[in-house]
């Protein structure tokens, strides 16, 4: 019997995944019109589909055009994507904002610990003047689960925030600076230098304020600016409630109810081995009642320890906050 959040927050190995996975693909195939609409065309009887390689991956782009949400589930929120005059932006309907928060509270301290063991400075211009900003929705939560005085959001004023910094130095505070990646590369230049109490989260986007750079091109330049041995990142977006973390080399594990597939970009439904290129799918089982199964527009591979390294986009789809163009 499938309970639905129980469920999804006791996976903890490969075969709990994979039971938990086909019994959300059925309740979405039954539930989901727009994802049943999708699925059908792929997968006649729900009770086919035995394994998660043949779970069909609704495109990302329906999140603009549709609302991806089971019948009979009113919304607590709307989140939107951040876009620009001529992009239309995704929505996602959440019905329930309670898994979200066990969502990212839980991977949160899977790959840092406590929110309550470090100061949290959010450095997001850009999605703080607008609404709908799941990033900002977590990070709001996350500032008030740390219980630190100085934690918060910084929007355009850099100064505070360095003085801010050079406290937290001196009292030897763990701190993380969770933040777009101008916003980043603009304190950096401030010439501020930081130590080993502090960890950078940078979850990307530079929303046309910057040229678009890879990856390792900006960590390499935010490493040696800030004097820090490594830079971590988050792998989030507005269609999904869960997120990924490399907490260095750009390399992101999931938490246990998160799981990417690499398919083949000439043959959507065939997926690829280890350590080859193609286009994301993501499992997202905190998305049970909107799509847990999404095909996105970003290139990745995943290595042998099933971490995943981002790649760039296909060449067809909008930039977006999460993401970077090919090198």
């Amino acid at each position: 019997m499938f309970n639905g959040i129980t469920d999804i927050f006791k996976i903890n190995c490969e075969e709990d995944f994979k039971k938990v996975a086909l019994n959300v693909f059925r309740y979405q195939y039954r539930n989901n019109p727009v994802y049943h609409s999708w699925a059908s065309g792929f997968v006649k009887d729900e009770n086919e589909v035995k394994e998660i390689s043949q779970i069909p991956f609704l495109p990302i782009e329906f999140f603009k055009t549709q609302e991806v949400i089971c019948e009979g589930k009113d919304h607590q929120e709307i989140f939107t994507s951040s876009s620009t005059t001529s992009q239309i932006p995704s929505k996602h309907y959440v019905k329930d904002l309670a898994i979200y928060e066990r969502s990212f509270e839980s991977g949160f301290e899977l790959f840092f610990g406590k929110p309550k063991d470090y100061c949290i400075l959010a450095l997001l211009p850009g999605y703080l003047e607008r609404t709908g900003s799941s990033l900002v929705y977590m990070c709001k939560k996350l500032i008030e689960l740390s219980e630190h005085k100085q934690s918060g959001f910084y929007l355009n004023d850099l100064d505070e925030l360095i003085e801010v910094i050079k406290q937290l130095k001196v009292s030897k505070q763990k701190t993380i600076i969770i933040g777009v990646s101008y916003a980043l590369l603009d304190l950096a230049e401030k010439k501020i230098e930081l130590n080993d109490n502090f960890t950078i989260v940078e979850t990307g986007g530079m929303k046309g304020t910057r040229k678009e750079m890879p990856k390792e091109e900006l960590h390499m330049e935010l490493k040696r600016k800030f004097k820090l041995d490594h830079i971590a990142s988050e792998y989030g977006m507005t269609e999904l409630l869960s997120q990924a973390y490399a907490l260095k080399d750009g390399q992101f594990k999931d938490p246990p109810w998160l799981q990417f597939m690499i398919r083949d970009v000439n043959d959507p439904l065939s997926y690829l081995p280890s350590n080859k290129t193609g286009g994301i799918n993501v499992i997202d089982l905190g998305n049970i009642y909107s799509c847990s199964f999404i095909a996105t527009q970003d290139l990745g591979q995943i290595n042998e320890k099933g971490e995943l390294k981002l790649m760039g986009r296909y060449d067809n789809s909008d930039i977006r906050g999460c993401n970077l163009m090919l090198s």
